[in-house]
């Protein structure tokens, strides 16, 4: 297991989160997922808007094979044994404003939510691993999505399981990763590719 070395004023939780592969083919039940998605819609964003919808299938209801069709082959393989799939969508804000303009954020807001997601999953003994291995344009059509608003990403929610029922490739990687340091990603002034 990599160590993951963090400032002590972090909040653990933040430092604990990771995204697994491994899923033990347990089912998320409703309820936990309710308070999951509750927690993602805690999030902020630009003038309060909550431009996110999360469309959700659990392990084995009519949702469940659907959903994972739309998956990239080498995702689904790992996803099966998930207990939930989600996909995040963002409303584009080009409904809800007065002169049809978009909303800049609406994808940066999805993605708060995300975070907030990922966290409360963790909270609760769960794990959850976002992707973006998706077959977009099927996905879209098969969930509906207008133009007025943007697939973000899908979103596999269960039980942690063992490295050993992933394929041999991805045994090693079933780790938490590092981060990189903060001198790495913050700049004083204005941007540098350097």
């Amino acid at each position: 297991m990599t160590e993951r070395d963090a400032h002590e004023k972090i909040v653990p939780l933040i430092v604990e989160r990771w995204s697994p592969r491994a899923f033990d083919e347990t089912a998320l039940p409703l309820e936990d997922l309710e308070v999951i998605i509750e927690a993602a819609g805690w999030a902020a964003s630009a003038f309060n808007a909550q431009p996110w919808t999360f469309l959700y299938a659990l392990r084995g209801d009519e949702n469940w094979d659907a959903f994972l069709d739309l998956l990239i082959p080498f995702n689904r393989g790992w996803v099966e044994a998930a207990g939930a799939l989600l996909f995040i969508v963002s409303d584009r804000g080009t409904t809800k404003s007065k002169d049809g303009s978009p909303n800049h954020s609406h994808s940066f807001d999805a993605g708060a939510a995300w975070a907030n997601l990922a966290l409360q999953t963790t909270a609760m003994g769960y794990h959850a691993h976002a992707m973006t291995g998706i077959e977009f344009d099927k996905a879209v059509a098969a969930l509906g999505i207008p133009e007025t608003h943007r697939l973000e990403a899908a979103v596999a929610i269960g039980q942690r399981g063992s490295a050993e029922s992933l394929p041999e490739g991805l045994q090693e990687r079933e780790q938490p990763s590092g981060r990189k340091p903060v001198g790495e990603i913050m700049q004083a002034g204005p941007f540098s590719a350097d």
